[in-house]
C-alpha cells in the first residue's frame, strides 16, 4: 500500500534531501565567491588607508592611488624595520594567533583588552620611505560591544595626527558608532600624540567637554565606554608596547634604514 504524502518517513526524506541540496548550493557559492570576497576586502583595506590619510576621493582609482603608499613591516619590540616578512602579504592581525609570533599581555600592559599581540606589524608610508609625509598605523582594541579595528595616520614627524578611521566595530548606532562620523574624526587633525621631546607615553586622549587642547578630542555623547575604548587602544598602540619605539625614531631623526640593518643583525643573532 502506497505511503501517504503526509507520512513521517516521506516528510523526513524530503526535508533531508532539501537540506543536502541547499548545503551543496551554499558551499559551492561560498567557494566560487571567495576570490571576489578577498578582492573586495583588500580594496576596502586600501580605501580605508587612503581615507585616513585624506587621500581618498569618490570615484578614484584606488589601486592606482595606493601605489604611492609603501607597506613596511616593523618589529614592535625594537621599532625597527624588518625583512623577515613580506609587507605585501604579511598579516600581523592573523599572526597574533601563533604563540611563536606573538606575546601574551595582561594587567596594566593590556589597556586595550587584546590578550595577545603580534611581534611584527605592517605600517604604511606615504611619499618618500626615508622621509615620509605620513605614517599610517593599524590600531585595535575593545569597545563597548566588541573589537574595534582601524587606522591612525600621523605626519612624518611621528607626532602630529592626520586622521583616524575605523573599518570594523560593533558599537551602538547613533552613539558609539559615531567614531565613523566625519565631523568627529575631523577633530583629530593636527592634534599631538606626545607632549614633550623624548616622551614615550602618549598624551592624546578623548574626553567629554574637551577638544580645545593640543592633546584632546571631544568625547562621544552618550558613548563613554566607546570613548574609553578609543583612549585605551591609543594608549597601547602609541606606547612602547606598540608603535611607541618606532615613532620615537621619527621624532628624534634616527635614520630608519640604519635601524633596519640593526634589526636584521638582531634577528640573525636570535635565529
Amino acid at each position: 500500500m502506497a505511503q501517504s504524502n503526509n507520512s513521517i518517513k516521506k516528510i523526513l526524506t524530503v526535508a533531508f534531501a532539501l537540506c543536502i541540496v541547499c548545503s551543496v548550493i551554499v558551499s559551492t557559492a561560498a567557494v566560487a565567491l571567495r576570490p571576489m570576497q578577498q578582492l573586495n576586502q583588500e580594496l576596502d583595506r586600501k580605501t580605508n588607508i587612503l581615507r585616513v590619510a585624506n587621500l581618498y576621493e569618490r570615484g578614484m582609482d584606488v589601486e592606482a592611488a595606493f601605489r604611492e603608499i609603501t607597506p613596511r613591516v616593523v618589529n614592535l619590540a625594537t621599532g625597527q624595520y624588518s625583512d623577515r616578512h613580506d609587507p605585501e602579504t604579511f598579516d600581523g592581525f592573523e599572526s597574533r594567533r601563533d604563540p611563536a609570533a606573538s606575546r601574551t599581555l595582561s594587567g596594566a600592559r593590556d589597556p586595550a583588552g587584546l590578550s595577545r599581540v603580534e611581534n611584527y606589524a605592517t605600517v604604511y608610508l606615504v611619499g618618500d620611505t626615508d622621509n615620509p609625509d605620513q605614517i599610517i598605523l593599524p590600531i585595535r582594541g575593545q569597545g563597548l560591544w566588541g573589537l574595534m579595528r582601524g587606522f591612525l595616520a600621523v605626519e612624518g614627524d611621528g607626532n602630529t595626527i592626520v586622521g583616524i578611521t575605523y573599518f570594523e566595530h560593533s558599537e551602538t548606532p547613533g552613539l558609539g558608532a559615531e567614531v565613523n562620523n566625519p565631523r568627529w574624526q575631523a577633530q583629530w587633525e593636527g592634534k599631538q600624540v606626545f607632549d614633550g621631546e623624548g616622551e614615550l607615553t602618549p598624551a592624546i586622549r578623548v574626553a567629554k567637554g574637551s577638544g580645545s587642547g593640543d592633546h584632546e578630542v571631544d568625547g562621544l555623547a552618550g558613548a563613554t565606554l566607546t570613548a574609553n575604548g578609543v583612549n585605551n587602544m591609543l594608549q597601547f598602540w602609541l606606547s612602547p608596547e606598540g608603535f611607541g619605539e618606532y615613532l620615537a625614531k621619527f621624532r628624534s631623526g634616527v635614520d630608519q634604514e640604519d635601524a633596519q640593518d640593526a634589526d636584521v643583525e638582531l634577528e640573525a643573532e636570535g635565529a
